[in-house]
């Protein structure tokens, strides 16, 4: 979905360092406790329904209706075919954890049904962790972890090859995980401890692909090597695990640099490959499929449609191929996937004698996205798909197909009618979350690559789908008049538009009647004022550029700059007086404060952490100048006096993101909920007594990876309460 070769979602690099602290006083409070138990609480996401690349999906071979998926930045999961649902594997991963919620690869032991082994790594990059390896006896109810000495890429490009991690079929104990810039590496010890494979013939390089595929053809092995130039082998085998050979006659050019996918054909003895001229998920523009008969070391082109044609309306019809996958009960019968087919749409071509013949399975798809209405985009009619590079056929039902795509996981029993098979698997990464305080739907989200949604159950797919009028890839503010609920407005990136108001509290928009001319390039953050008179544009380029905010007193007809306004500041609207606003420049750790419905903003608090973009202030609900100011490791601030003095709260040691639901019976201050630390953790927390003490209410297998973007409670509802995820969805807790 996203124009760049990273994802748009959150990478979570080194910008988090602040700057060193002045003196500030205290918040003093009665004698500061948190529980170290978590309170009791069930978690479950907010349904949608997929809203991520899913990059991988595996069958087991000898168990019926055993299959794993895994995504770019949401972890992994096994299908319960009971449930006819996914199950999470990977949620216990905490904060400290959160590079480790991108698969590069999984494995599964044919010989031993509960063994299944995860390489964990998003990024590759130089401030990014190392990677892991989890393995499981138990289909993945329980994991042991070596955590490793290299980086893997599971977010990165390439990261729908694979599978890069292999079980070897002589010997199960040895495992072999190919890695991107540190070459191949072998287990003997089922994934305890890894060392350098000996005898691999690919050079390994800092800014490589280094090993695409492994895959067991029989007893011998072979990776797909995606640092080629076209010319030299990028094809590697073994027969014995030591030497290490490249295979010969394998094709080259362009239309096969790099091995994406292979799979074998145990009956008729043939190895499937599909090639592309880069790693994709984006960037590929040519490509091929061949195979390889493993008695008599013949290569054939088998490559359904060759890129490079023109499609009716004059568009150059360019793609790669990515999945690959072969009928375990039928000789010769296997799928394979185009990929990156932006002019023709991607589709999934079916042959049932080995390659010489084809049918493009989207000529004839009938798709229902009827428990999924997002999928349209706002059209009449999904596409059948785009980035279909995890592509899988269960072994033991030949017509049972499920592809992976950008946002979702399509499966058919039928090769013709096709719906999503995602029900448990939510990879949102999540931007903005309001709860109405009336109204049917209790939570508005925002999001990255879906927009905003309307959520009128939390058990459903939104049936509006994503909000149009107009559509958004991605959300990049949203916003809810306090003292005018049925006013919401959003911001966010679009072809047709960058903002847009309702007036049904987010059932149905309208585009603004002007904008901005920067809002096209940098569409940022928006609020609106308490009596919805007053709308605040801030606008900052996704390579961080920051420009002035712009203002609207006539529903977005007509905006003006300004220029006292902190460039790039979040701007927080008063809940109660709609002439007050706040920003808070973290620039330079000063809070400014407008006291004329957003026309000139003076300097207020000054001396506050500064340093880091994702320093928030959130403004308490029903109350005036009543505001706190999450500053990570720098601890918990808070306003009384509209921001012109801060006191730090006592007890906090950090605080990622902040904010309120409804009040605990017999208490008179709203339910604070907060992503923090009170003493080493960083968890989720609740207080009841404005801050004085703390309990925690997740709990250790309930973490996701990294949470620091938004929180927000019920204000309907107490104990409830709404989390955003880099990669898994929305996330709602309540007290059992």
């Amino acid at each position: 979905m996203s124009a760049f070769n990273l994802s748009r979602r959150s990478v979570l690099a080194g910008t988090a360092a602040a700057a060193a602290l002045t003196a500030l006083p205290v918040l003093q409070a009665p004698a500061h406790a948190a529980s170290t138990a978590a309170s009791s609480y069930r978690w479950r996401n907010v349904f949608i329904g997929g809203t991520g690349f899913v990059t991988g999906v595996l069958f087991h071979p000898s168990v019926r209706g055993l299959a794993y998926a895994r995504t770019d930045i949401g972890g992994a999961y096994r299908w319960d075919s009971g449930a006819a649902a996914w199950i999470p594997l990977t949620d216990h991963l905490g904060w400290d954890d959160w590079n480790l919620l991108g698969v590069e690869a999984i494995a599964v032991d044919p010989a031993h049904p509960d063994r299944v082994y995860l390489a964990l790594g998003t990024y590759a990059q130089s401030w990014a962790s190392n990677g892991a390896v989890l393995r499981s006896d138990d289909r993945g109810a329980t994991w042991a972890r070596t955590d490793l000495t290299v980086k893997l890429g599971g977010n990165e490009d390439g990261r729908g090859a694979g599978e890069r991690l292999l079980v070897d079929p002589r010997d199960s104990d040895t495992l072999w995980l190919g890695t991107r810039h540190d070459g191949l590496l072998k287990s003997t010890d089922r994934g305890a401890t890894w060392a350098a494979a000996t005898g691999f013939p690919g050079t390994p390089s800092a800014s490589g692909q280094g090993v695409t595929l492994l895959v067991a053809a029989g007893r011998t092995l072979y990776a797909g090597w995606g640092d080629s130039d076209g010319s030299a082998a990028n094809l590697f085998r073994t027969a014995d695990g030591t030497k290490w050979q490249a295979v010969p006659g394998q094709p080259s050019g362009a239309a096969a640099k790099v091995p994406i996918r292979a799979a074998y054909d145990r009956f008729t003895r043939e190895l499937y490959v599909t090639y592309a001229n880069a790693p994709g998920p984006n960037g590929q523009s040519d490509g091929s499929v061949h195979k390889l008969c493993a008695a008599n070391g013949k290569w054939t082109e088998v490559t359904p449609v060759k890129p490079g044609g023109t499609t009716s309306d004059g568009s150059a019809d360019t793609f790669g191929y990515g999945g690959v996958a072969v009928d375990a009960r039928r000789p010769g019968t296997l799928v394979v996937s185009t990929n990156n087919r932006w002019a023709a749409v991607d589709t999934v071509f079916r042959s049932t004698d080995g390659g010489r013949h084809w049918t493009s399975l989207k000529d004839s798809a009938v798709l229902d996205v009827s428990q999924t209405p997002y999928l349209k985009w706002g059209a009449d009619a999904p596409k059948f798909g785009w980035w279909i590079q995890a592509l899988a056929l269960d072994p033991y039902d030949s017509r049972h197909i499920v592809y992976g795509t950008g946002a979702t996981l399509y499966g058919t029993r039928d090769l013709k009618h096709w719906a999503p098979q995602i029900r448990g698997m939510e990879e949102t990464s999540v931007r903005q979350l309001i709860s109405p305080p009336a109204g049917k739907a209790h939570l508005i989200s925002g999001s990255g690559d879906i927009g905003v949604m309307y959520h009128e159950r939390l058990t459903a797919s939104p049936s509006r789908g994503m909000a149009t009028n107009p559509v958004f890839g991605s959300a990049t503010g949203l916003a809810q008049a306090a003292r005018k609920p049925a006013y919401v407005v959003r911001s966010g990136w679009g072809d047709h538009g960058n903002g847009a108001c309702s007036n049904d509290g987010g059932q149905t928009w309208a585009p603004f009647a002007a904008q901005p001319s920067l809002a096209k390039d940098a569409p940022g953050p928006i609020a609106v004022n308490a009596d919805g008179s007053v709308l605040l544009w801030v606008f900052v380029h996704w390579d961080g550029t920051k420009y002035p905010a712009y203002r609207s007193t006539d529903n977005g007809a007509a905006w003006s700059e300004i220029s006292s306004f902190p460039k790039g500041a979040t701007p927080v609207a008063d809940p109660v007086d709609p002439t007050r606003f706040h920003a808070y420049d973290t620039d330079t750790g000063t809070l400014y404060v407008s006291t004329d419905s957003g026309l000139t903003f003076t300097q207020g608090a000054t001396g506050l952490p500064s340093g880091d973009s994702q320093f928030e202030l959130v403004a308490a609900p029903g109350r005036s100048g009543d505001l706190w100011l999450s500053v990570k490791g720098n601890g918990l601030y808070r306003s009384i006096d509209g921001g012109l003095s801060f006191d730090e709260v006592a007890g906090c040691r950090a605080s990622h993101t902040l904010g309120f639901g409804k009040a605990a019976a017999g208490a008179d201050y709203p339910a604070i909920y907060m992503v923090g630390s009170t003493e080493s953790i960083t968890a989720v927390y609740r207080s009841d007594d404005e801050a004085k003490t703390w309990v925690r209410i997740n709990d250790d297998q309930h973490q996701w990876g990294w949470t620091g973007e938004v929180i927000t409670g019920d204000p309907r509802v107490y104990g409830r309460v709404y989390l955003a995820t880099n990669g898994r969805g929305i996330q709602y807790g309540e007290p059992v």
